[in-house]
C-alpha cells in the first residue's frame, strides 16, 4: 500500500518519548538483565526500523520480531545486535535465517528434524530458542517427553546453537496472578528438564517487568512499553501501576478538507444513520477504514481546532465527517488520536470506545498514514 504523502492525514511518532520509555525499563532492570527491544508489526504501529534504531543507541541488547521478513528488514537497515522471530517460521527458510544471523523460535521436536535437513544442504548453524507453551496454548513444547527427546537431539546436532529458552505470560497484566503463577511453575519445570544449556532464559514481557513479577529472567522483551502504554486494560488499579514513567509516543492527526452546512432532514453517511434534527455544520476528514479507522468509529469525539466534535454518519473507505459547533475553515487541524494520555481521544480511549485494546489501534493504522518522526 502507497503511502499517501499528499494527503493531509499522518501518524506522528515522538523518537524521544520512544528513548525515554526505554531509558526508564533500563534503569529499572535487575543487574545483569538485558532488554529486547519488541518491533514486531511495524514496531506496533510506530516504525520499526526508527525505534529500533533509537532502541539500539538506548543500549538494546537485541530485538523481537514476529516474522522473518521483519529481521530481515532490520538487518537490510544495518541493525547488527541479535535478533529474535518469536512466531513459527517455516523450516525450509532456516537457511535465510542462518546466513542473516537471525535467530528462530522452535515450536516442537518435528520442526527441529526438518529445519535439520535444509541446514546440512548448505553446511549452516543456526541459533535458536526453544519455545514453551506453559499456558499460553500457542506455540511451543508442553509436553515431557518430547521436550527431553528434543534435547537429546540437540546435544549431539551442531546445525543448531541453543541460544535461549521462552515463555510468554497469558496474564502478567492482570490483577489476579494465579494462572501466572501455575505459568512459573511450569516453565520452571521445563527448565528443570533441560540438558543443554541456552544462554538466555527469558520469560519477561512488558508486564512482567512493569508490574515488578518476582521471576528469574535473563532479558526483558520490552514491547507495549516502548510505546508509552501501560500493558494492562485496566491501568488505574493499585495492583497494575506501572513501576516506570510512561510516554506516549504516537499521535494522529489529520484536517478538514471540506466544511458545509447541512439542513434539518438531511442524512450523513452510506445508509444516512445520522439524520440532522436542525440545521447543523458538517466537516469532512480525510480518513477512513482503509486507514485503519474502523467503523465502529461512528460517534467517537475528535478534537477539531480546540473543539471536540463527535463523528456521525459511518465512516467511509477513506473519509469520515464531523458535525460541529461553528464553521471552521478548510485546513483546520483534527486529532484522532492524542499523545496526551490525559486528553479525551488519546489511544487507551479509543480503544475502550470501539471494544479493544491500544495494541490494536495502534497496529492497525496502515500504511496508507505515512510516519512523521521528531524528538520532544
Amino acid at each position: 500500500m502507497i503511502a499517501g504523502i499528499h494527503r493531509p492525514a499522518v501518524v506522528r511518532v515522538n523518537l524521544g518519548a520512544i528513548k525515554q520509555n526505554i531509558d526508564n525499563e533500563m534503569k529499572h532492570l535487575r543487574p545483569g538483565q538485558k532488554l529486547f527491544a519488541v518491533v514486531k508489526a511495524n514496531g506496533y504501529g510506530h516504525g520499526a526500523v526508527p525505534v529500533a534504531k533509537v532502541a539500539e543507541k538506548a543500549g538494546a541488547s537485541g530485538f523481537c520480531v514476529a516474522i522473518l521478513d521483519e529481521g530481515l528488514e532490520l538487518r537490510k537497515a544495518d541493525i547488527v545486535k541479535p535478533i529474535l522471530v518469536l512466531g513459527v517460521v517455516s523450516p525450509e527458510y532456516a537457511p535465510i535465517a542462518a546466513v542473516n544471523d537471525i535467530s528462530l523460535t522452535v515450536p516442537n521436536l518435528k520442526w527441529l528434524k526438518q529445519a535439520e535437513k535444509y541446514l546440512k544442504k548448505e553446511n549452516l548453524q543456526l541459533k535458536i530458542h526453544l519455545g514453551i507453551d506453559s499456558g499460553m496454548g500457542r506455540i511451543g513444547f508442553s509436553e515431557d517427553d518430547e521436550f527431553i527427546a528434543a534435547n537429546k537431539f540437540l546435544e549431539k546436532n551442531d546445525s543448531f546453537f541453543v541460544e535461549g529458552m521462552f515463555a510468554h505470560f497469558a496474564s502478567a497484566d492482570s490483577s489476579d496472578d494465579s494462572y501466572f503463577k501455575k505459568q512459573v511453575a511450569k516453565f520452571k519445570h521445563m527448565q528443570d528438564l533441560l540438558t543443554v544449556h541456552p544462554k538466555w532464559i527469558h520469560v519477561a514481557n512488558t508486564a512482567a517487568s512493569i508490574f515488578d513479577k518476582d521471576i528469574h529472567s535473563d532479558l526483558v522483551r520490552f514491547g507495549i512499553g516502548i510505546y508509552g502504554l501501560n500493558p494492562s486494560s485496566n491501568p488505574d488499579s493499585p495492583d497494575l501501576k506501572a513501576d516506570i514513567a510512561l510516554k506516549p509516543a504516537l499521535s494522529f492527526v489529520s484536517e478538514l478538507t471540506h466544511v458545509k452546512t447541512i439542513h434539518k432532514g438531511d442524512g450523513v453517511g452510506y445508509g444516512s444513520t445520522f439524520v440532522a434534527d436542525h440545521d447543523t455544520i458538517i466537516g469532512t476528514v480525510p480518513v477512513g477504514y482503509a486507514d485503519g479507522w474502523i467503523r465502529k468509529f461512528q460517534g467517537f469525539k475528535v478534537k477539531v481546532g480546540d473543539q471536540y466534535c463527535p463523528i456521525v454518519g459511518r465512516v467511509c473507505m477513506d473519509q469520515f465527517m464531523v458535525e460541529m459547533p461553528e464553521k471552521m475553515p478548510v485546513g483546520t487541524k483534527v486529532v484522532l488520536i492524542s499523545d496526551n494520555p490525559n486528553d479525551p481521544n488519546n489511544i487507551k480511549a479509543a480503544a475502550d470506545y470501539v471494544d479493544t485494546i491500544h495494541y490494536e489501534v495502534a497496529c492497525l493504522l496502515s500504511d496508507r498514514l505515512p510516519r512523521e518522526y521528531y524528538e520532544k
